[in-house]
């Protein structure tokens, strides 16, 4: 393992009912804004529940945090936070309204477009503390410092980091009117969360392997069951629960990690509007098979402890099948969830392979644990999951 410091300063409320408890973890005299999606919180309840919750205390509301939230709804929300002197901020919906949100808490104390904050950084010491109440399992934003916001001018998708969430409530009563779709993303978005951190190279923490290797068994549990039912208290709080373990660090310690799936989803839904969750399951395939140099022998590890695939024999040939195979399975696995897992069924054509590759090439970027995934290695990436 490699030297590491970790710090998680977020305090997980979870189960059913925990709404109530916001009054007691709000500090008193603070002027709160809570931040909002498009409106689904009103027709679940869980609007009316935030609202009793925090009665007798001063707030104001700010809608309109749209999925892959956009720097331009940013600004409104930090402008109206100036004016109102926003002390404390809650955002009340999924990872997108927490990721707006963050840049929101990083941006009111000042004198500094947020797109700026996002390219260049935030400055923690002024970072207006925030919380959530969590509605779509999927991001991890709840548990982490990382945010990824849009610039629709620009067409361009990219993180920063602040401060984490104070604390995050999580009920699993809340995500039981998601629509299929949402929660398929959501399995999606966890499963190439813990990938990104887990599918480098053998031998470095069999902890973190272990760790990892479990949420993923979670998950090909799970999925079924919340495939066909969202309203299955046990299994959705199983799923809210891996969701936030994928992404707040914990599987991280002392291992390289590698992002360069998410990276070019982040330009695929900047570009073409997929949903995030959607875009990774799109491109982790072709990640695998492109890849397979250098991830060959923890795919193998992979296949044998998630799928149950191992090679027959232990000659290049057999292990080369075995990783066809393992990489397959992946695959039906995210179509089995109801994802279209190539580029032209979403639709997605060359224009856009093309312009992802001006741009990795004009910034001269080297992803991947060994940061070998540079322009030219994303061009057969996407390429091969067309």
């Amino acid at each position: 393992m490699y030297n590491f410091v970790f710090q998680n300063t977020t305090k997980l409320i979870f189960g059913k009912g925990t709404i109530s408890t916001l009054a007691q973890e709000i500090p008193a005299g603070k002027k709160l804004m809570i931040t909002f999606g498009g409106g689904s919180v009103k027709s679940n309840g869980v609007y009316e529940e935030v609202v009793k919750a925090l009665q007798g205390r001063e707030f104001i509301e700010f809608w309109g945090i749209e999925p892959n939230p956009t720097v331009e709804t940013i600004r409104k929300a930090v402008e109206i936070g100036k004016k109102e002197g926003i002390g404390y901020l809650l955002a009340v919906g999924g990872g997108s309204v927490i990721d707006g949100t963050k840049l929101i808490a990083s941006s009111i104390l000042l004198e500094r477009d947020p797109w700026d904050i996002v390219r260049k950084g935030a400055e923690l010491d002024k970072v207006i503390p925030y919380a959530s109440v969590l509605t779509l399992p999927a991001t991890g934003s709840e548990m982490n410092r990382g945010s990824v916001i849009s610039n629709r001018e620009k067409r361009e998708k990219f993180a920063f980091y602040t401060n984490s969430p104070e604390f995050s409530i999580l009920d699993p009563v809340t995500t039981f009117s998601l629509p299929d779709y949402q929660v398929a993303c959501g399995i999606a978005d966890t499963f190439v969360h813990v990938m990104e951190q887990y599918l480098t190279t053998t031998s470095q923490s069999p902890l973190m392997d272990r760790w990892a290797e479990g949420i993923l068994l979670t998950l090909k549990e799970i999925a079924p069951t919340i495939t066909k039912d969202h309203t299955n208290y046990d299994a959705m709080a199983t799923f809210m629960l891996s969701a936030t373990m994928a992404l707040n660090g914990f599987i991280a310690m002392g291992v390289t990690q590698d992002w360069a799936t998410h990276q070019i989803g982040h330009e695929l839904t900047a570009l073409a509007g997929i949903t995030h969750g959607h875009s990774l399951a799109v491109v982790l395939p072709g990640t695998m098979d492109i890849r397979r140099n250098e991830k060959g022998d923890k795919i193998l590890q992979y296949g044998q402890r998630v799928w149950g695939i191992t090679a027959k024999e232990d000659t290049e040939e057999a292990k080369s099948k075995a990783i066809d195979q393992i990489i397959e399975k992946s695959e039906e696995f995210f179509r089995s969830l109801g994802l279209k897992t190539r580029l032209s069924e979403n639709s997605i054509g060359e224009d856009v392979v093309n312009e992802i590759v001006k741009r990795f090439k004009e910034r001269d970027v080297h992803f991947g644990e060994n940061r070998m995934n540079d322009y030219m290695v994303t061009e057969k990436i996407l390429n091969r999951v067309k």
